[in-house]
């Protein structure tokens, strides 16, 4: 006999949290995620679908640029440097021989500063490079060999491969037999191309080398003996120490750093694009511009996109239709509802483009107060450990709001265009409770690995004592997980 099925129906009560989003909220969303150039298109296809979106008559009106002196980021744990606004007095100080030093007349002006980065061009990073190597008196064989080296700097314009490397590799690949004293010597020729510190071994070397074409002075004087002799003391910022060894007045001194943080550590990214990336079809959401005084400004990229309003004409209708809607006929009703929804979705869209300014405003000025350093030097050892919860809490903005900002946009700054996640960074604490920024330890390490020796390298080890020499006291496996994260070879395979 069939076992008979027997079916029950239960009344269950539950209590569930659930959260909509309103279609004004998923537009604001979609215009906030989008950078200027997708944010045009959207615009023009906006205007082209809805006819109560117009253009307006008058110039459109935008907020100031947020100003951020380095000493109103009160949120900031580091010490803060003061202001340099007896700069023209510093330099008449340092413009007397023995007891003084003479004037230094080179540096650039912030005009000067914003033209050297080249933005948008049609040639490729390698290709400037190849342009001035034909201007350059080579060898046929000589030619072959700087092409080569320009196609191993890195993305910063640095040489990181050993020239022994090198030259085997020439050996093996191109069948060019060069020596070391010859490599280097075509080495040194590119070194001599624009931007200055361009083919550099090492961040000592690229400032080395922008030092070497500044017009002769003592604070040129200076600034290589800084480099040269006092370099640990320089990347590890204690200024005072500085100060001390080099026997120099409080106003000195502060001339002094303020002409090394003029150097580019990565000469490579001023020339506007990266190796093996097109910067052509890139454009930044955000002007950013550092000042003499350590004042950082920006200001949002508005593109192409137009001031916009309702149309007159069907906000009149409207309030005409809406004034005699008792004596409306049917067709004069269908005539209401769509000039309603046309103007609705007008005001709700110039709605969505104030939100977009205002949340691209806010995170943009709370990353500059978080990375006022990195502003100020475009060391990448500056930048502070940085979280998107970081920027969520001190902007009150949703978590996804920051993220959606931070993964689509871009900043163009003195020192290069970077996506705004470039800014963002894991912290590492110590025993201690001292938060390290991993990105500066693994500037750290990479330094490290450049200037060992190379027959001999440094095993994990030997890493992480020099690491805790410079005042990154970090275990062992957290030095090879970061030498791994930089695809760098354990050491019997960096010989």
């Amino acid at each position: 006999m069939a076992q008979e099925q027997i079916q029950e129906q239960r009344l269950i009560q539950q209590q569930k949290l659930t959260q909509s989003i309103t279609q004004q909220q998923l537009l604001q969303a979609q215009l906030t995620e989008l950078p200027i150039t997708q944010l045009v298109e959207r615009v023009n296809a906006e205007m082209d679908d809805n006819p109560a979106l117009e253009i307006s008559a008058e110039e459109p009106e935008y907020a100031e640029s947020p100003e951020f002196p380095e000493s109103s980021d009160t949120s900031d744990s580091y010490e803060q440097e003061e202001r340099q606004s007896a700069l023209d007095a510093a330099f008449e100080s340092l413009g007397r021989d023995d007891e003084d030093l003479p004037v230094y007349q080179g540096g650039y002006s912030s005009q000067e500063e914003r033209e050297e980065i080249v933005y948008g061009q049609s040639e490729s990073f390698y290709d400037q490079l190849k342009e001035q190597m034909d201007m350059t008196t080579l060898t046929d064989e000589e030619k072959g060999v700087m092409e080569y080296l320009i196609g191993s700097l890195d993305d910063d314009g640095l040489l990181r491969k050993p020239l022994h490397s090198i030259c085997d590799e020439l050996a093996i690949y191109h069948h060019i037999d060069i020596t070391d004293e010859h490599l280097l010597q075509v080495l040194r020729k590119l070194q001599d191309f624009d931007p200055a510190g361009i083919g550099a071994r090492s961040l000592q070397e690229c400032l080395l080398l922008q030092i070497a074409r500044r017009e002769p002075s003592k604070l040129k004087d200076l600034m290589q003996q800084t480099i040269e002799t006092y370099f640990e003391l320089f990347t590890k910022k204690h200024w005072e120490k500085l100060q001390q060894q080099l026997q120099l007045t409080d106003l000195q001194a502060e001339t002094l750093i303020k002409e090394l943080r003029k150097l580019n550590p990565k000469p490579g990214t001023s020339m506007g694009e990266e190796v093996g990336r097109s910067i052509q079809q890139i454009t930044p959401d955000f002007i950013v511009d550092t000042q003499e005084d350590g004042t950082v400004t920006f200001s949002l990229n508005t593109g192409d996109i137009p001031e916009l309003h309702v149309s007159q004409s069907f906000t009149d209708t409207l309030k005409e239709y809406q004034e005699n809607k008792d004596n409306m006929s049917r067709q004069m009703k269908e005539a209401l509802l769509y000039t309603k929804k046309k103007v609705d979705a007008a005001q709700n869209f110039i709605e969505a483009i104030q939100v977009r300014r205002h949340t691209l405003t806010v995170t943009m000025k709370a990353i500059i107060q978080w990375q006022h350093r990195f502003f100020e030097d475009g060391d990448e050892a500056s930048l502070r450990p940085m979280i998107l919860k970081d920027i969520a809490e001190k902007t009150g903005l949703d978590l996804s709001t920051v993220s959606r900002v931070s993964n689509s946009k871009y900043a163009q700054t003195r020192w290069g265009t970077f996506p705004l996640r470039y800014f963002f960074s894991d912290g590492y604490t110590t025993a201690a409770g001292e938060e390290l920024s991993t990105r500066e330890i693994k500037a750290a390490l990479r330094d490290i690995v450049d200037t060992e020796d190379k027959h001999a390298p440094l095993s994990d080890d030997a890493l992480r004592e020099e690491l805790t020499k410079r005042g990154y006291p970090i275990a062992r496996r957290t030095v090879a997980k970061y030498r791994e994260a930089l695809g760098i070879p354990i050491a019997r395979l960096r010989r």
